[in-house]
């Protein structure tokens, strides 16, 4: 049998077809009641699409059925459909599957899972804390007060107690330093668990060794790319990232134009900051950068970095070697 299931939070649509591509039966069930179903189909193949909610369904499923990640944006039959409707698309991904047509997602091993969902929690986490600093900032901002951008540490804090405001100014800014404060302290669990996980990593390791490389770093890229070996060259490593020039053609002139942001976010954040700390303490990156600031500017500059040490990467994971670069003159 071949599951198609069109999941949703709460509820899921599941179609049925039969090994000669005939619609058995069609169901909508909780999503909680999924690992029911996959008993009562066990040794059948299944079909979810990636998205925000699919990995307890995956975990669900997998344990009796063979379960196929669908990529959304690759299934042009269902993403380009007319007509969309629950029970439309979880018989087309039955269909799919039946034909061998899907378009599969990625899903890395249990490790590498456990890994990305940490160090995407912290980075959420930490956007959470930036957001509450903001909040901070525009009452100091709304009472026209100055203030050093050296806020919320030990001398920060001395000043926002010491400064004249309105009670009801007073207890909105010591609400959000309440919520910094949790913040600063669910950010420290994350990133003592991290750390232990990048430790037991011979990959995150390795990364280490590259100049800008901390400890969140090496386990974002680690976590992001996941097993090397699903990579053939360093130039899929980068369109992966997103981190690939979009290129427009016309006729046979071709226009390099911005990258094109379609892998993890939090990878290229972290390599973009990971260069800007790597410009400044080492040659083979710093050169490299300078030379093209002069020509471009400095936002093109760091993401090119940015991409070079992903390049790096690659390589030092493929060949299980430290970084190593090149001899590079002044």
């Amino acid at each position: 049998m071949f599951l198609g299931i069109d999941l949703h939070d709460h509820e899921a649509q599941v179609a049925v077809v039969d090994d000669d591509g005939n619609l058995e039966t069609e169901i909508r069930l909780p999503t909680n009641r999924l690992d029911d179903l996959a008993e009562e189909y066990a040794g059948s193949e299944a079909v979810i699409e990636a998205s925000s909610n699919y990995r307890a369904a995956y975990e669900m499923l997998d344990e009796h059925l063979d379960v196929t990640v669908a990529n959304p944006e690759k299934n042009r039959l269902i993403a380009e459909a007319p007509a969309k409707t629950d029970r439309l698309d979880a018989k087309r991904l039955a269909h799919l599957l039946h034909a061998g047509m899907v378009a599969e997602s990625y899903v890395p091993e249990d490790e590498i899972r456990e890994l990305r969902d940490l160090v995407r929690t912290r980075k959420s986490l930490v956007e959470e804390r930036t957001a509450e600093k903001n909040r901070v900032r525009a009452v100091l901002k709304r009472t026209n007060n100055t203030y050093d951008s050296e806020l919320f540490g030990p001398t920060g804090r001395e000043f926002l107690t010491e400064l004249s405001l309105s009670s009801p100014d007073r207890t909105i800014i010591e609400a959000h330093l309440a919520v910094i404060d949790e913040l600063n302290t669910q950010i420290e669990v994350m990133e003592e668990k991290i750390e232990r996980r990048v430790l037991e990593s011979p990959a995150a390791q390795l990364l280490l060794t590259i100049p800008g490389v901390g400890q969140t770093t090496a386990a974002v890229i680690v976590a992001e790319l996941g097993e090397i070996e699903r990579f053939d060259t360093h130039k899929e490593v980068v369109s992966y990232a997103g981190l690939d020039p979009v290129v427009h053609q016309s006729g046979e002139t071709e226009i390099h134009g911005s990258i094109s942001k379609k892998g993890p976010g939090a990878l290229r954040w972290a390599l973009v900051q990971a260069a800007r700390i790597a410009v400044r303490c080492e040659d083979y990156f710093g050169n490299f950068y300078t030379r093209l600031k002069r020509r471009k500017n400095d936002q093109i500059a760091i993401v090119a970095t940015a991409r070079k040490m992903l390049v790096s990467a690659f390589h030092m994971l493929e060949r299980n070697e430290p970084f190593d670069p090149p001899e590079v003159s002044a």
